[in-house]
C-alpha cells in the first residue's frame, strides 16, 4: 500500500493527498512533520534527507518533493488522465505546478504565518499587506488563464491544477482581503465540488 508521511494541513501534502484520492488508490496517511514532529528521526531522514514533508513510499520506491510525487503518482497510476498522454497538453499544466512552487508559495507561507498563525497584537501588517498585494498580482495571471479555458490544465481537470489548488484553500478562506478575480473564484467553486478535493485538501486551516 501507498505510505504518504506528513502532516494532513501542510500544502505540500495536501497535494499528494489530493492526488491518491483523484487517482482512488489505497494509502497509509503518517502524520509527521510540524507539532507531530518525526521528521528529524534517523529512519525518516534516511528516506528524506530533507527532513521536510511530504515522502512516500510505493511499492519499495520513497520519493520525496511533492510535485515529483504528483507527477509520479499521476504518470503511474492515472496515464491519459491526471497525466495527459501528449507532451504539449502536458507542459501547459505543468507550467502552472512550477510556477505555484516558485512564485505562489513564498507568500503563501508569508499569509498563513502572518495571519494564521501570529497573534493579532504581533502581526506586521504592513509585510502581511505587500504579500497580499503581490500575491494578487500573481493570482491575476491564473485568472486570465482561467478566463480561456476551464482548468489550468487546459480543457479537462489534470495534474497541473493540484499545486495551485492546494494553496486556493487557504487564499479563499482565510480572512483577508481579495481582490475580484472572478475565474480563479470559479476554478475554486468547481475544486470545492470535487470529492477527492474534500478529502485531500479541505481539513481545517489550523
Amino acid at each position: 500500500m501507498l505510505k504518504i508521511w506528513g502532516r494532513r494541513n501542510s500544502s505540500n501534502v495536501r497535494k499528494v493527498l489530493w492526488c491518491a484520492e483523484e487517482i482512488g488508490l489505497a494509502y497509509e496517511s503518517i502524520e509527521v512533520g510540524g507539532s507531530f514532529g518525526g521528521t528529524q528521526a534517523a529512519d525518516y531522514r534516511a528516506m528524506n534527507p530533507n527532513g521536510l514533508v511530504p515522502a512516500i513510499e510505493d511499492n519499495g520506491l520513497p520519493l520525496w518533493e511533492s510535485n515529483a510525487i504528483v507527477r509520479y503518482l499521476s504518470a503511474r497510476y492515472a496515464l491519459g488522465t491526471l497525466y495527459p498522454e501528449d507532451a504539449a497538453e502536458r507542459a501547459r499544466g505543468e507550467k502552472w505546478m512550477d510556477w505555484t512552487t516558485s512564485r505562489m508559495a513564498p507568500l503563501y507561507s508569508e499569509l498563513i504565518w502572518g495571519v494564521m498563525r501570529t497573534a493579532p497584537a504581533d502581526r506586521d501588517e504592513v509585510r502581511i499587506n505587500a504579500a497580499l498585494v503581490k500575491a494578487g498580482d500573481l493570482l491575476a495571471m491564473a485568472d486570465t488563464e482561467l478566463s480561456k479555458q476551464p482548468w489550468l490544465s487546459g480543457d479537462r481537470f489534470a495534474m497541473g491544477d493540484i499545486p495551485l489548488g492546494a494553496l486556493a484553500y487557504a487564499w479563499f478562506e482565510m480572512p483577508i482581503q481579495r481582490p475580484d478575480l472572478p475565474y480563479l473564484a470559479d476554478w475554486y467553486a468547481r475544486l470545492r465540488e470535487r470529492p477527492a478535493y474534500q478529502r485531500g485538501v479541505m481539513t481545517g486551516m489550523s
